[in-house]
C-alpha cells in the first residue's frame, strides 16, 4: 500500500512540476499542436486524443488540431503535409504503421517542427522523445494471470497486432516468456490487426482447430473483445478465458459483467496529457529523454471498479 501511495505521490509531484512550467511558457507564447492519430475508431486513441484535448484546454493559450488517418498511412501522411503546411509548432504522431510513420516524421525534420511519438514507435526519422508504456511488463502480467488462471497447465492461444508493430510485439513477448517458464503450450498464434471484428474471425478458426483452448491473450482490448464473442457463440465462457490490453472502458465493461478475465491497463488518457506537456518542454529548448515510460496495471474483477472510476456500465 505504502508503495502504490508513492507512485501516486510521485506523478503527482512529477506533474504538477510539468503544468507549473507549461503554465508560465504557453502564457507567453501562443502554441499550436498537431496531433495525427492513427483510428480514432479504436476507443483507446480517443482517450488520447481527449487527454491532449484537456491538458492543452487546462494550461491555456494552446491549440490542437487532431487528424484522424482512419488506419490509412498514406493518408496519415498526407495529414502530417497538412499540418505542416498550417505550420504547427509541434507535431505529436501515433502512427499506423512503424515504416510509413518514419516517414511522416521525416517529412516534419526536413520542415524543422519537432515530433513526439505516442504509443507506436518508428522506424526512421528524428523524434524528440517516445512516450510509452511499459509493453513487456505488462505482456508477462497477462501471462503470470492466465498461467495461474489455467492452473499452470493446458492449451492457450495469441492473437497479435499488425505483424512488424515493435510496441505490441513487446507485449506478445512477455506473455510468451511466461508460457515457456510455465511449459504453457501455445497452440495457435496469428494476427487480427488490432480490430474488434477480425479479433473474432481468428477466435473462430483457432477454436474450430483447437477445441480444448484453455486460455487466450490478445495484444489489444479490441481484439479481446471480438475474441470473446467468439468464445460465446461457441458456448465455451466456462473453457476458455479472454485476456486484453489496452483497458478501453468497453473491456473495464465486459470485465466488470463477467466477460473478459482480465487487461492489462495503460493510460492513454495521461499518455495524451504528458505529450502536451513535453511539446512545451521541447519548444522551450529542453532535451528530453529518449523514451518516457508510462506505468501498467492489471485490471480483474477484484479491482476494475478502480479503473472505471465510477462510470456506470450496462
Amino acid at each position: 500500500m505504502r508503495g502504490k501511495f508513492m507512485s501516486k505521490f510521485v506523478w503527482f509531484v512529477v506533474a504538477a512540476l510539468l503544468l507549473f512550467g507549461a503554465v508560465a511558457f504557453a502564457a507567453e507564447n501562443k502554441v499550436v499542436i498537431g496531433y495525427s492519430v492513427q483510428d480514432l475508431g479504436n476507443q483507446y486513441w480517443q482517450m488520447v486524443a481527449q487527454g491532449i484535448k484537456d491538458r492543452a484546454a487546462e494550461i491555456g493559450n494552446i491549440d490542437v488540431i487532431v487528424l484522424d488517418a482512419r488506419t490509412d498511412p498514406a493518408k496519415q501522411l498526407a495529414q502530417v503535409e497538412d499540418l505542416i503546411q498550417q505550420k504547427v509548432d509541434v507535431i505529436l504522431l501515433s502512427p499506423w504503421d512503424p515504416d510509413p510513420g518514419g516517414s511522416c516524421v521525416e517529412a516534419a525534420n526536413e520542415a524543422g517542427i519537432p515530433v513526439i511519438v505516442l504509443d507506436v514507435g518508428v522506424n526512421s526519422g528524428k523524434i524528440e522523445t517516445f512516450i510509452v508504456s511499459d509493453n513487456l511488463k505488462g505482456g508477462e502480467m497477462a501471462g503470470e494471470f492466465i498461467a495461474e488462471k489455467i492452473g499452470y497447465k493446458g492449451k492457450v492461444a495469441h492473437i497479435q497486432c499488425q505483424l512488424g508493430y515493435v510496441i505490441p510485439a513487446l507485449r506478445g513477448e512477455g506473455f510468451t516468456k511466461v508460457m515457456q517458464k510455465y511449459g504453457i503450450e501455445i497452440v495457435a498464434k496469428q494476427p487480427a490487426d488490432s480490430q474488434r471484428a477480425k479479433g473474432m474471425t481468428v477466435m473462430e478458426n483457432f477454436i474450430q482447430a483447437h477445441p480444448d483452448l484453455n486460455a487466450v491473450f490478445c495484444e489489444n482490448d479490441e481484439m479481446a473483445l471480438g475474441a470473446l464473442e467468439a468464445v460465446k457463440a461457441a458456448g465455451l465462457e466456462d473453457q476458455i478465458i479472454v485476456v486484453g490490453f489496452d483497458a478501453i472502458p468497453d473491456a473495464l465493461c465486459s470485465i466488470k459483467n463477467g466477460g473478459l478475465a482480465a487487461t492489462v491497463a495503460q493510460q492513454p488518457y495521461e499518455m495524451g496529457r504528458m505529450g502536451v506537456d513535453y511539446a512545451l518542454k521541447v519548444l522551450q529548448g529542453e532535451k528530453l529523454p529518449e523514451v518516457v515510460y508510462v506505468p501498467v496495471a492489471l485490471v480483474t474483477p477484484e479491482n476494475v471498479d478502480e479503473f472505471l472510476g465510477g462510470r456506470p456500465c450496462e
